[in-house]
């Protein structure tokens, strides 16, 4: 409704006869739906809507701002990011289903290890649906993280690939917190925990250089002595037990009744 058809609404309301039964139920019922308008915009105006796409641009979308703005009005597909490396394509599909029928679902993917990577997209069969889901699927949660649904141009083959230099997300390069759901540490952090836990290990056992006293000695005693020091005690032993049986006089007897 413009501008101008509110205005001489407002101007029928004013002029109607109230004396008449029928003209005062009329001016109500008009004056409820003038000012149902009203409020309807008034909140259109204070809130925006969700199902818009956001500020942000693909840096390798391949053509101009006005093919983009003219992509984003017409796509059916929807860009879904902060996804756990281990929701699967089955927990997607239940969820995003229920806002519309999918054409198809593209699971993002480490480029180097070919596995998911925290990210997908998503094709309804119908805008409706897509901008549906945007309404009331983004900021929801799945698999206890906040998943972000955003408009997307149209999916391209070579775009369910990580961007990061280690192959997966850009946004896991430089993560610093660790994030169970997303592989643990970012990659870089990674990196620097490995070479800060490498130094540790070189400064606290490579500089010990001195051997303790008598560790020498008791390695080159059992490299060269160790058989020839249990063949000793195994004669020790042997002649223990014969010393034994000739001091027994029990042995003894037994031995001379063997003789008679």
């Amino acid at each position: 409704m413009s501008t101008f058809e509110v205005e001489g609404m407002h101007t029928s309301l004013l002029s109607c006869d109230w004396s008449d039964s029928i003209a005062q139920k009329t001016r109500a019922e008009n004056l409820f739906e003038f000012n149902i308008f009203l409020l309807q915009n008034t909140m259109a105006s204070i809130i925006n809507s969700l199902a818009v796409p956001s500020s942000y641009r693909d840096q390798l979308y391949q053509g101009s701002s006005n093919q983009l703005t003219d992509d984003l009005s017409t796509t059916a597909t929807l860009y879904v990011g902060n996804l756990s490396f281990f929701t699967t394509e089955e927990q997607i599909y239940e969820l995003f289903g229920k806002c519309g029928e999918i054409k198809r679902i593209i699971m993002g993917l480490d480029r180097n290890q070919k596995t998911p990577c925290g990210f997908c997209f998503v094709e309804y069969y119908h805008r409706s649906d897509a901008l549906d889901c945007m309404k009331y699927t983004n900021g929801t949660k799945l698999d206890e993280r906040v998943i972000r649904c955003d408009l997307d141009p149209g999916f391209k083959e070579g775009r369910q690939f990580g961007r990061g230099k280690s192959g997966g997300q850009v946004r896991d390069e430089y993560r610093t917190e660790y994030d169970v759901g997303r592989g643990g540490w970012g990659h870089r952090m990674r990196l620097q925990l490995e070479h800060d836990r490498e130094r540790n290990i070189k400064e606290n056992y490579e500089a010990i250089k001195d051997i303790p006293q008598g560790a020498e000695e008791y390695k080159s005693r059992a490299a060269t002595g160790g058989h020839s020091a249990k063949r000793r005690y195994d004669d020790n032993e042997e002649e223990s037990r014969k010393r034994q049986k000739e001091q027994n006089p029990r042995f003894r007897e037994n031995e001379d009744d063997d003789e008679e």
